[in-house]
């Protein structure tokens, strides 16, 4: 058969088809390419905001005597061949390609101070390209010098300006170090870091800033600094009677790290662990990489499993809606089909004509489709090339199965006008256990919770796969039924088009009614991607509203004067500002102790009015306290005095200050002299300006905390990937609803025509079309709705989205009206346009196009 005239024939459906199959398979490939790109992005983000303690990957190496001493560089350079030599190759990628080595003692007292001062001995590999030497010179080769009789090293070295104040120092000092093994040092010069805001001193902070430690029970501070010192005097330090360490960082590259990977890096970390401390040199491998790699995964696994639920949703549409195209398209070659097998062709002619025509409209359009996927930035995933795949063979086998079944013999008639059977014992059987299977596995799915250890848990994919089936059966064998009912009502009435459109809805045939069945799961997924969206919007605002506790705070570690908070009073588009003193209190006359904030509630109240979040009122003398301060009546208070304070009431949290442990609010005046070092500030205040009045302070706002929330790279892409899901969903459920129209146009306009015969006006056609086509459109959105407003709780522990909302959970998918609104509304829009279009094009026909010699005898 001739394929190209046939193309000709039939090009209207052919381009609809086309344009179809190209979107489907832009959307296939496309999406998925820009989800694992994000999800790309978001890892190397957070590794590249992590703390250097988080990220890299250290190696530590311990000497206690002088055989287990490194005193050259080169021994240095060999270990570390060694440790990357080791490095498993998933590990390795991610690494950077050149090392931090260091060489540092700890706990070396100063003799004399009674352990009061710590002068530790260091060295950096990297010395001379991270500090500059602003006082003295850089120190130089190791001697001697004697000490109570006995001959001691000495070591040249250098310290940062802070030491010298913080610690009694001064250049050309010489100072002796140890209680046994003593050794001395000569301070020589002065330095300062280069880039003091590089992440490479995270990791050497000892080296730049002085530490003022209080031991417990003690009452003055001990402070520690560490030197620096040359190549050379890195000989004269030893093991043997102090504590020393060599360290091999690391670092990570966050550019090269890819989520896909993330699992096998999180494998290797492990291993290299293991590897490490059965060498020779017993390394021992220090990272926080393993835990950051944990939080990414978890919060991964939220994602894909998302967005695998909506993607998954989208193909099934997108290839329903094809399939749909498909048997439009060999409707329409029905005729022509039927005729050249009576003409004697073959059942493989007529189903490869069928085939060969599908796939000359799907084909192209699959290629252009998966064409454009490249330029949306991201790594090819498998489904970008399946994807398309899958679509072409859906289309084609669909077009050649269902004309090889329609015309398996020649010259065959189908009889509009017999009854269609009654559905079979066994399919009723089949489609009740597909119902109790999926009510069974939701219910499952919400008792036990995710298998963690199965990575994206199969179970969580096929539940709503099943509920969306079983909603689907449900409706297709109960919708007659409340039609009937309309139906009996209709026939008390004088008017026919009522009860014939009614009439002709209830009595559609299961074939008729199964194009727009697509709705179903095309408006339950779209609305459950819009219910999701929704809800981590609002979880979102709850989150940012408890991370600040006020419009803008303001934190100090010092006291804010009084003159200070009179210049914020007096700001421009200050509203309210709420004092309050923030400390640790002990409870009782023990050692117990809890967080306590001191404000005034009342005020507070006022600045959190139309938040999310609230405080119950509390009266002077009371106090609320956590759930792990419950239960003790009155609680005796250690803070400036002693106080007693009735228990008013227990919160879960404090906003913007404490969600965990044990903490308190107090009444600001309960306190003899308040120390102010917290403002809550309601109004349209500009920071900038705020910090300039306080630049000590630390500031927050909420705006910023939910921006800082929206702009996560998972967490946009999750919003963005719905809001593409939900529009694309919408426009396949219209065009669901066209094509059920035009799918049904034949049958119906032959229907018209009978009715015209016997005096049906125009107006009375298109209100018949109307009442047809409507109840079953109308039944589906409902029951679309109804599966997309349920799904998110049916899923239940299945979807946790905590991670995309400030850590707290989501478990409000409260969905304001107006968008199940917009989406019955315009699908019942082109249901009434469609069969208006529909009775316009039918009334330009003559009866005798459609009817033909013999049908009104």
């Amino acid at each position: 058969m001739r394929v190209a005239l046939l193309a000709r024939v039939h090009l209207g459906t052919v381009a609809v088809l086309f344009a179809l199959t190209l979107v489907a398979c832009l959307l296939v490939a496309g999406l998925p390419r820009a989800m694992q790109g994000a999800f790309d992005d978001a890892l190397r983000r957070s590794l590249a905001t992590a703390s250097a303690a988080q990220a890299d990957l250290t190696v530590t190496v311990t000497s206690s005597s002088r055989e287990q001493d490194l005193r050259e560089r080169s021994q240095f350079d060999s270990l570390d061949h060694q440790w990357r030599r080791i490095t498993p190759a998933a590990l390795r990628s991610v690494i950077a390609s050149t090392s931090q080595m260091s060489a540092k003692t700890s706990l070396t007292p100063v003799t004399g101070t009674g352990g009061k001062q710590y002068v530790n001995l260091g060295w950096l590999s990297d010395a001379d390209r991270r500090v500059d030497w602003v006082r003295g010179r850089a120190p130089g080769d190791p001697g001697t010098t004697r000490y109570k009789g006995q001959t001691i090293p000495l070591l040249e070295v250098g310290v940062v300006e802070e030491a010298l104040s913080e610690m009694g120092l001064r250049i050309g000092q010489t100072t002796t170090l140890g209680e046994s093994g003593h050794a001395a040092v000569k301070i020589v010069g002065t330095f300062k870091a280069k880039d003091p805001g590089d992440r490479y001193w995270q990791r050497n902070a000892d080296i730049l800033h002085v530490r003022r430690i209080l031991p417990q029970g003690a009452l003055d501070f001990e402070r520690h600094i560490t030197t620096l010192t040359s190549d050379a005097g890195l000989s004269a330090i030893s093991g043997e009677g102090r504590n020393l360490s060599y360290h091999w960082i690391l670092p990570i590259a966050a550019g090269s790290a890819n989520a896909q990977a993330a699992p096998a890096v999180k494998t290797a970390i492990t291993d290299f662990g293991r590897v490490a401390a059965v060498q020779r040199t017993r390394g021992v491998l220090q990272t926080g990489l393993t835990k950051l790699l944990d939080d990414f995964l978890a919060a991964l696994a939220s994602a894909q499993t998302v967005m695998y639920l909506v993607l998954g949703g989208l193909l099934a549409v997108a290839l329903g809606v094809i399939v749909l195209t498909t048997r439009l398209l060999t409707d329409r070659m029905d005729h022509t089909l039927a005729l050249a097998r009576a003409r004697g062709g073959s059942l493989r002619q007529v189903a490869g004509a069928a085939a060969a025509l599908t796939a000359l409209a799907v084909a192209p359009s699959a290629v252009a489709g998966y064409a454009l996927s490249f330029l949306v930035p991201g790594p090819v995933l498998p489904i970008v090339h399946v994807g398309p795949v899958l679509v072409v063979v859906a289309g084609v086998g669909f077009a050649a199965a269902r004309t090889a079944l329609a015309h398996r013999t020649p010259l065959h008639e189908r009889r509009d006008d017999v009854a269609s059977a009654r559905p079979t014992a066994r399919r009723i059987t089949l489609e009740a256990l597909v119902i109790v299977l999926a009510l069974a596995g939701a219910y499952l799915l919400r008792a036990r919770g995710l298998d963690a250890a199965a990575g994206q848990d199969p179970f969580l994919l096929l539940v709503p796969v099943a509920l969306t089936l079983a909603a689907a059966l449900i409706t297709l064998r109960c919708y007659p039924y409340p039609l009937r009912l309309f139906v009996r009502l209709a026939a008390r009435g004088r008017a026919a088009v009522p009860f014939l459109g009614l009439t002709r809805a209830a009595r559609a045939r299961s074939a008729n009614v199964l194009p727009v069945l697509i709705l179903l799961p095309a408006l339950g997924v779209s609305v459950f991607a819009a219910v999701i969206s929704d809800g981590i919007a609002g979880t979102q605002r709850l989150a940012s509203w408890q991370q600040v506790g006020a419009p803008v705070k303001v934190t100090s570690e010092a006291e804010i004067p009084a003159a200070a908070i009179a210049r914020v009073r007096a700001m421009a588009g200050v509203e309210q500002v709420v004092p309050a003193q923030t400390g640790r209190v002990q409870v009782g006359y023990s050692s117990e102790r809890a967080e306590a904030v001191a404000v005034d509630v009342a005020q507070w109240r006022r600045v959190l009015a139309g938040a999310p979040v609230g405080l119950p009122a509390l009266p002077d003398g009371t106090a609320l306290v956590s759930p792990e301060l419950r239960g003790r009546g009155t609680i005796d208070v250690g803070w400036q005095s002693r106080m007693k304070l009735g228990t008013q009431g227990v919160i879960e949290s404090v906003p913007g200050f404490h969600d965990k442990g044990k903490f308190m609010i107090v009444p600001l005046s309960a306190l003899v002299r308040p120390a102010v070092n917290v403002l809550l500030i309601k109004g349209d205040v500009s920071l900038d300006t705020l910090a300039r009045l306080l630049p000590s302070a630390t500031l927050e706002s909420q705006e910023g905390a939910l921006a800082a929330i929206r702009d996560d790279p998972l967490t946009s892409t999750v919003r963005w990937t719905l809001l593409v899901v939900t529009v694309a969903l919408a426009g396949y459920a219209l065009v669901a609803v066209v094509l059920s129209l035009v799918i049904g146009a034949a049958d119906r306009a032959v229907a018209v025509s009978y009715l015209r015969t016997l005096g049906l006006s125009d107006r009375q056609a298109q209100r018949l079309t109307v009442l047809e086509i409507l109840p079953m459109i109308l039944v589906t959105a409902l029951v679309g709705l109804g599966l997309g407003l349920g799904l998110p709780s049916a899923l239940g522990p299945g979807v946790d989205l905590s991670s995309y909302a400030g850590d707290l959970p989501v478990g409000d998918y409260s969905l304001d009206l107006l968008t199940p609104s917009a989406l019955a509304a315009g699908l019942s829009a082109a249901a009434v346009l469609g069969a208006y279009a529909h009775t316009a094009i039918s009334r330009r026909r003559g009866l005798g196009a459609v009817l033909r010699v013999g049908d009104l005898s």
